[in-house]
């Protein structure tokens, strides 16, 4: 069974869970979802790995979702990014 956490950075939740694969191992998964609109769920790619517990691997999903974030996630148009106060009025 999958084991999901949701954490919220930023604009942003961070859907983070681990799931079985062979031999008792785990990987994580990610989605995100801005909290504005236009929301829409995005499955982040996440680096390949296999995780032993279930905490390990939540944990190395939202890392990587914070650093998606901090990256590609920021305001997305012209429009946000003004409303944001990350662009010049």
């Amino acid at each position: 069974m999958d084991a999901t956490r949701t954490f919220r950075h930023e604009r942003y939740d961070l859907i983070c869970s681990a799931r079985p694969v062979d031999s008792g191992r785990l990987i994580a998964c990610l989605v995100g979802c801005k909290d504005v609109w236009p929301t829409r769920l995005r499955v982040i790619a996440m680096q390949r790995g296999d995780y032993g517990t279930e905490d390990v691997a939540i944990d190395a999903a939202r890392t990587q979702g914070v650093e998606w974030v901090e990256n590609f996630g920021q305001a997305d148009t012209p429009g946000e990014r003004l409303r944001a106060g990350t662009e010049p009025s």
